[in-house]
């Protein structure tokens, strides 16, 4: 975590849930919190102890970790139901877990599709139902869902992922729209090629890597730390009148103006 990092004094204490939060920019975010002395509650399919006791004892504060599969709708909802009941109300959502599987329009069918949807768009929309109503009471709350820059580019390779791209977008702002009365903000955050572990193993070459730098106005790559201020600022009340927008953090590929 890098060292210039800020602090939001709000976020001491408040109530965290980060979907996919052990590893990738999800355990950045993870770390982030914590080290805002936020109470961290985080879902992954597989087992993330060693990363608890990893951050445990690099903060002096564990995360919560509820193993889940988010495309599976009442497993999403009883884990953040457990969330709320051992941290509180739920004021601060990160529906930050994707997959950006490449597929071809034509080889695609109806069950990669429908899977495609479920983690990519339709755990969102769950996720912030399940906590919606939480945040209600508490008076407020905010909800940052991860997009990404894919969709503004128009980049084939993965048309199921950037059409869920797009499509939360929309959710952010209708979200938005609906609950701004209850104080609740929803914010999209469109982080750009973030070199993950998985990104490095996957798909990151050379020759790749260093045509998409060229389109970036600043030429350093990003690291999963460089996503981590963003998503705080969102999630703090220093952000109190910003919402149903969407924040880029991509080194420039997509300037607006």
């Amino acid at each position: 975590m890098t060292d210039t990092q800020a602090t939001f004094p709000d976020l001491n204490g408040a109530s965290v849930f980060v979907t996919g939060g052990g590893s990738g920019i999800g355990a950045a975010l993870t770390e982030g919190f914590l080290r805002q002395g936020a109470k961290v509650a985080f879902c992954q399919r597989s087992d993330a102890t060693a990363f608890c006791d990893e951050m445990e004892t690099a903060t002096g504060n564990r995360p919560l970790f509820l193993p889940c599969d988010i495309t599976l709708v009442d497993q999403l909802q009883l884990t953040l139901a457990t969330a709320a009941r051992v941290n509180g109300p739920v004021t601060v959502l990160v529906n930050n877990a994707a997959n950006d599987k490449r597929h071809e329009t034509l080889a695609v069918d109806e069950a990669f599709w429908d899977w495609s949807m479920a983690i990519n768009l339709k755990a969102y929309f769950f996720a912030a139902q399940a906590v919606i109503p939480g945040m209600k009471a508490a008076g407020g709350g905010s909800i940052i869902n991860f997009t990404s820059i894919s969709y503004m580019m128009g980049n084939a390779g993965y048309p199921a992922y950037t059409a869920a791209n797009s499509g939360i977008n929309g959710l952010t702002r209708s979200l938005a729209r609906e609950f701004g009365a209850d104080r609740i903000r929803v914010n999209a955050l469109a982080p750009g090629w973030v070199l993950t572990d998985k990104q490095k193993e996957l798909w990151v070459t050379p020759e790749g890597l260093a045509s998409h730098v060229a389109r970036q106005c600043l030429k350093d790559t990003l690291d999963p730390d460089d996503i981590v201020g963003g998503v705080l600022f969102l999630a703090s009340r220093i952000s109190r009148m910003m919402t149903g927008q969407a924040l880029v953090i991509d080194g420039g590929v997509v300037v607006t103006g």
